[in-house]
């Protein structure tokens, strides 16, 4: 690691942390020619591999502006869409893997939309997986309808299952 002070090419790890869950790594370094201490981060990079075969860099932002267009005219404010796309990422990190296809990522904000908004999760699945027919939406309606059915139905406690 070069030292930003005197631009020496050496320097040595003094202390090493992990910070942000896991996530990044916090080393403090002291330049072997100069003697002045720095601090760098290093995090591991995310790669949505595109359909083309390109491959981006995974973008919190490119998941909320995407998500937003499905949930344009809903009551859900841009806390949520944050909070839903640190899901997505957290979800796609913990596959442990550092390449991940553009496909994958649809995938996991699917689950994370539905729980928010029914709609805009209908909105974003038509575009998502290519709705081509009526008979596409209404299996799908169905399908969120039983899920929802499912989530409130009482379980043997007398409780609901979205209580517990």
């Amino acid at each position: 690691m070069r030292c930003p002070f005197c631009r020496h090419a050496d320097s040595r790890v003094v202390d090493s942390r992990e910070v942000d869950e896991g996530q990044a790594i916090r080393r403090r370094r002291s330049c072997s020619e100069c003697g002045r201490r720095f601090t760098t981060s290093e995090t591991v990079v995310l790669a949505v591999v595109k359909r083309s075969g390109v491959t981006e860099q995974f973008s919190r932002d490119k998941v909320v502006r995407g998500v937003r267009r499905a949930c344009q005219g809903r009551p859900v404010d841009d806390d949520a869409l944050q909070q839903l796309a640190q899901r997505v990422e957290e979800s796609i990190r913990a596959a442990g893997v550092a390449e991940i296809p553009s496909h994958e990522v649809g995938l996991a904000i699917l689950g994370p939309l539905r729980e928010l908004d029914a709609v805009a999760y209908l909105r974003f699945a038509s575009v998502y997986r290519s709705f081509s027919s009526i008979e596409d939406f209404e299996k799908e309606i169905s399908d969120l309808r039983k899920a929802i059915a499912d989530s409130i139905e009482p379980d043997d406690s007398g409780k609901r299952a979205d209580d517990a």
